[in-house]
């Protein structure tokens, strides 16, 4: 079981399944949703993830048509993002969990729209666009 919640603590969730792959993507939406050079995130099965606190805090932004980001509406934390093309998945934001998400990343992705001012890991694989679907897909159910 993984916990998580936002920097306030007003919203807190769980997940009960494992998380797929975790990618850093450098995507300019998730730089600018997150203020960093890239967000880091797993696919988990929307069934395993749950709001235990705060589910009327949670605002949703439609940064692209049918792509919705989550975050808290008190203190702007990031939390997942769905797609209303795929209602089975949620991405969740690493950086909400509260400890060892048991998985690291393994690659990064839309790195043809990075900051200049940063070099993602070589050791990692890179990929300019969204790179392999198996890269989305979330853990065993």
């Amino acid at each position: 079981m993984l916990t998580g919640g936002c920097l306030c603590g007003g919203v807190r969730f769980e997940i009960d399944g494992a998380l797929g792959p975790v990618i850093h993507c450098h995507c300019s939406q998730c730089r600018r949703a997150t203020g960093t050079a890239f967000a880091t995130n797993a696919s988990v099965r929307a069934s395993a993830f749950r709001l235990r606190a705060g589910a009327e805090l949670v605002r949703e932004y439609e940064s692209s048509p049918g792509k919705l980001r989550a975050f808290c509406g008190r203190c702007g934390s990031p939390l997942y993002a769905r797609m209303e093309a795929w209602p089975a998945l949620r991405r969740i934001r690493l950086g909400a969990l509260d400890g060892d998400p048991g998985r690291r990343p393994e690659a990064h992705v839309h790195v043809a729209s990075k900051a200049v001012w940063f070099e993602p890991d070589p050791l990692l694989p890179r990929f300019d666009a969204e790179g392999p679907a198996a890269l989305a897909a979330p853990g065993p159910a």
